[in-house]
C-alpha cells in the first residue's frame, strides 16, 4: 500500500508540475512583454506610449476571454480544454513574433490573452481534483506559483533574449515553451471522470451576485499600480535611474521576488484578517509608492522600492482570490477565470494610466503617481461597498 501511495503521490506531483509549467509559459508571455516593450517599439517604429497598446490588448484578451471561453467550454473535458488553451497561446505567440505593424501586434497580443483566465480557472479545478479537497489550497498555490516563477525567471530571460538577439526571437522561445507545456499536459494529466465539464447554468449562477462584481471591480484597481510601474520598467531603469538596459532584467527579478514572497505572506494575512488584509496591504503599498517616486532617480533607491512596493501589493492578492472563491463556491472555474480577468483589467488600466501621464508631459516617473491614484481608487471602492461585502460574504 505504501508503494502504491508513493506512486500516486509522485503522479500527482508530476501532474501539478505540468499545470504549473503551463501557468509559467502563459505568464512569461504576459510579463516578458513589459521588458520587451522598448525593443518592439523600436522595431516597429512606435513611440513608447503607442507600444503600450500591445500590453493593453493582451489584458483585454484575458478580460474578454475569461468569462466567454469559460461559458463556451463549460462542458468540455478539463484536460482537453487545458491542452487546447496551451495550443492557442503557442500560436498567438508565434503570430506576435511575425507582427509587422501596430495592428498585427495588437491582434496577436489580444489572442495571446484569450486563454489565460480560463487556463487558471480550469487548472485550479484539475489540481483540486487530483489531490482531493483536503490539499486543495496547496495544489492551487502550486499552480499559481508558475506566475511567480515567470516573473522571477521567465520575464527576465525573455527580455535578455530580446536584448541579445531580437524581440521576435523572444516570442518564438515563449511559443516553444508553450508547446513543451502542452506536451507535458498530454502525458501528465490523468483521464478521470471527475474532470468532465460542468453545467453552463452552474457556471453562470455566480454572475448574478453583486458581491462578485464588486470584487472584480475592486481587483481591477487594487493592483493596477503594479502594472502601471511594470509597463514602464525599461524607461524607469534607463532614463529615470540612469542605469544600463542590462539592469532591466535585474529589476524584473526583484519585482518577481516581490510578487512571490508577497503572495506567500499574503496567504497568512488572508486567513487572519480577511477583508482588513486588503486595506492593510494596499495602504502600505501606497506609502511605498510615495517613497519610490522620491528615490526613483537613484539606482539603489529604485530597485529597493520596486521590491517593497511589489511585495506589499501582491500580499493583497491571496485575500482577493480567497474572498471571491468564498462568494461562489459552486462556480470554481468561473471564479478563477474572473479573478484572472480582474488582474488583467488591472494590467490594462495600469498600462493606459501610465501612458496617459507620460503623454501629458509629466515625465517617465509619472506612472508611479498614476499607480498611487489607482490603488487609492480601489480603497474607495472597498470603503463604499464594505457593509455589503461583509453582509454577503460566506463564512
Amino acid at each position: 500500500m505504501s508503494d502504491a501511495h508513493h506512486f500516486m503521490t509522485r503522479k500527482s506531483a508530476i501532474a501539478l508540475g505540468a499545470l504549473a509549467l503551463g501557468a509559467f509559459a502563459i505568464s512569461t508571455s504576459e510579463f516578458a512583454s513589459m521588458g520587451l516593450l522598448p525593443l518592439y517599439a523600436e522595431g516597429l517604429n512606435l513611440s513608447i506610449p503607442a507600444a503600450t497598446n500591445g500590453i493593453t490588448a493582451y489584458a483585454l484578451g484575458v478580460t474578454i476571454g475569461a468569462p466567454l471561453l469559460t461559458i463556451a467550454a463549460a462542458r468540455l473535458n478539463k484536460k482537453v480544454l487545458l491542452i487546447a488553451l496551451m495550443g492557442l497561446a503557442c500560436l498567438a505567440n508565434l503570430l506576435t513574433a511575425l507582427s509587422g505593424d501596430m495592428l498585427s501586434l495588437v491582434a496577436a497580443r489580444f489572442m495571446s490573452g484569450l486563454p489565460q483566465g480560463v487556463y487558471f480557472g480550469a487548472a485550479s479545478v484539475v489540481a483540486t481534483r487530483i489531490v482531493g479537497p483536503e490539499r486543495a489550497g496547496r495544489a492551487v498555490s502550486l499552480v499559481f506559483f508558475g506566475i511567480s516563477v515567470a516573473t522571477i525567471a521567465g520575464a527576465p530571460v525573455g527580455t535578455f533574449i530580446g536584448q541579445q538577439s531580437d524581440w521576435r526571437a523572444a516570442y518564438v522561445a515563449i511559443a516553444l515553451l508553450g508547446l513543451f507545456a502542452a506536451m507535458c499536459l498530454v502525458f501528465a494529466i490523468p483521464q478521470r471522470s471527475d474532470m468532465q465539464g460542468s453545467s453552463v447554468i452552474q457556471e453562470l449562477t455566480s454572475l448574478r451576485r453583486w458581491n462578485v462584481w464588486i470584487m472584480v471591480l475592486f481587483g481591477s484597481f487594487a493592483v493596477s499600480s503594479l502594472f502601471a510601474i511594470y509597463t514602464f520598467i525599461g524607461p524607469l531603469v534607463t532614463d529615470v535611474a540612469g542605469m544600463s538596459s542590462e539592469m532591466t532584467p535585474v529589476a524584473q527579478v526583484l519585482i518577481g521576488f516581490g510578487i512571490a514572497l508577497g503572495a506567500l505572506y499574503g496567504g497568512g494575512l488572508a486567513d487572519r484578517y480577511r477583508f482588513r488584509a486588503l486595506i492593510l496591504a494596499l495602504m502600505a503599498a501606497m506609502a511605498a509608492m510615495v517613497v519610490m517616486y522620491a528615490v526613483a532617480p537613484y539606482p539603489v533607491g529604485l530597485l529597493v522600492t520596486l521590491f517593497v512596493t511589489t511585495f506589499l501589493l501582491n500580499s493583497a492578492v491571496p485575500s482577493i482570490t480567497v474572498r471571491m472563491m468564498e462568494m461562489a463556491p459552486e462556480s470554481p472555474t468561473m471564479m478563477g477565470a474572473l479573478n484572472m480577468a480582474a488582474f488583467n483589467i488591472a494590467n490594462a488600466v495600469g498600462a493606459v494610466a501610465g501612458a496617459v501621464t507620460v503623454d501629458a508631459g509629466l515625465g517617465l516617473r509619472s506612472p508611479i503617481l498614476a499607480g498611487f491614484g489607482l490603488t487609492g481608487c480601489a480603497l474607495l471602492i472597498l470603503a463604499a461597498a464594505w457593509r455589503h461585502l461583509r453582509r454577503h460574504a460566506a463564512g
